[in-house]
């Protein structure tokens, strides 16, 4: 099943781009759309099945067979191992998707040090060692562009304020990052999905389920977002039309936190979802929120 990207279909042809978090959802996602665009991609992530599952779907669509690199990116020495494991093909890497994350849900107060430090370390500090090797391998001498994944911590972020600290943590990474790198040709920015329709959220505990079917109507287009959606404004950022772009974040939320309790907005069916990609993550339990 080939996929249906809005971007022209040679736009990353001799590109070697990074995914990690590769193995499902917005990465899997992700790295279908970087490959049907012509891109070479690594996919990386802790599960090889994973992997090895996304990797015989991209070649099953009549793409490049994308390579694949067990790496828990919290590891700095696998992280340099995986790096350079990449680059032994010659080819020099030119984007980086850091999409690699998780978090649980949970209030401060019951939050331990290692509960915190897991979460911190997965979010923020391996997006940073993974961003800093392929620039010292090669965006520093070649160039490129990084693609830092959030999520939606503006404001607040109560029951998940180890990973509203990751994330915000990372927003800055991103801006710091942009100017200090800038002289090497490497633009870094962030995309921040908000609520989004993806396989992640079957790694919440069920009774977790009825929370997320109510938060629709608390996002203004009053519906999910796609896995598709998030792809495109990854897609764009790393793109060539994005040249002048960096040190940004692109919301993909819906407007959830434009959001004002003394303005109603009335339920409606006017927004329509983006779906690119036919082998999207469904989610049974979502299905009347994300139409």
């Amino acid at each position: 099943m080939t996929y249906k990207s809005i971007f022209r279909s040679d736009a990353f042809v001799g590109q070697r781009i990074v995914v990690t978090g590769g193995g499902s959802g917005i990465g899997r996602c992700t790295a279908h759309e970087l490959s049907s665009l012509g891109a070479f991609v690594a996919l990386v992530g802790r599960n090889e099945e994973k992997l090895q599952a996304v990797a015989k779907e991209i070649s099953a669509a009549g793409y490049t067979p994308p390579t694949r690199h067990a790496c828990d990116i919290r590891d700095e020495k696998q992280v340099a191992s995986t790096v350079a494991d990449i680059l032994a093909s010659g080819q020099p890497i030119t984007g980086l998707v850091n999409n690699a994350g998780g978090q649980f849900i949970a209030p401060l107060r019951d939050i331990s040090l290692n509960g915190w430090e897991a979460v911190v370390r997965t979010n923020l500090t391996g997006g940073f060692l993974m961003a800093r090797e392929c620039y010292r391998a090669s965006m520093e001498a070649h160039g490129g562009a990084i693609v830092n994944i959030l999520a939606d911590m503006w404001h607040s972020m109560p029951g998940m304020g180890h990973s509203g600290a990751a994330r915000a943590g990372m927003l800055n990474f991103t801006q710091t990052a942009a100017i200090e790198w800038a002289s090497s040709g490497v633009r870094v920015n962030a995309v921040a999905p908000g609520w989004i329709a993806s396989a992640g959220l079957t790694k919440y505990p069920e009774t977790a389920r009825p929370m997320f079917q109510r938060l629709q109507q608390h996002v203004p287009l009053k519906r999910f977002g796609t896995e598709s959606e998030v792809s495109a404004a990854i897609v764009f950022l790393l793109s060539e039309a994005a040249a002048f772009i960096s040190g940004t974040c692109l919301r993909v939320d819906g407007a959830v936190p434009n959001a004002r309790p003394d303005w109603d907005i009335p339920d409606h069916r006017r927004s329509k979802p983006y779906r690119a990609f036919d082998l999207e993550s469904e989610i049974d339990f979502l299905d009347s929120c994300a139409r």
